[in-house]
């Protein structure tokens, strides 16, 4: 089998006084809701991809947390099946303004029960998790 797919992402968040926020993405072309994440350029390291990701996707400017680890799931690709490898961390917002484009026409800050129902898969919501467990220490 080939390599897998690398991309990486984040838990974007930001502080209330209700709690975190989260930030939750619509794709338009998938027609769902995920966490920021995308494809790793050539040569680009999974945090400089997460980082870039969240930036194109969220416009927002973020303070760097802790690793989430990783999630992976078979994809399709044209030349055939294949295994996509997504690391997450947490980032938290510190500046910047949503503008939607083709690849994301709206972006949710929510608390983390309503984020955990609106996404799309379960791996997303392990993330959410990981990310809640991680605030909770």
């Amino acid at each position: 089998m080939e390599e897998p797919v690398r991309a990486a992402g984040a838990v974007l968040w930001r502080a209330d006084d209700g709690g975190p926020r989260i930030a939750v993405v619509h794709r338009p072309k998938y027609d769902d809701w995920s966490l920021p994440k995308g494809k790793l350029d050539e040569g680009e390291t999974e945090l400089d991809a997460a980082r870039r990701e969240v930036a194109e996707e969220t416009g927002y400017d973020v303070e760097l947390g802790d690793e989430l680890g990783e999630v992976r799931y078979p994809i399709r690709t044209p030349r055939g099946p294949r295994e996509k490898t997504v690391r997450f961390w947490a980032m938290r917002a510190v500046g910047g303004t949503f503008s939607s484009d083709a690849e994301v026409d709206e972006l949710r800050w929510l608390p983390p029960g309503k984020a955990r129902e609106l996404l799309s898969y379960n791996r997303d919501r392990e993330v959410l998790d990981r990310f809640l467990d991680a605030q909770r220490r």
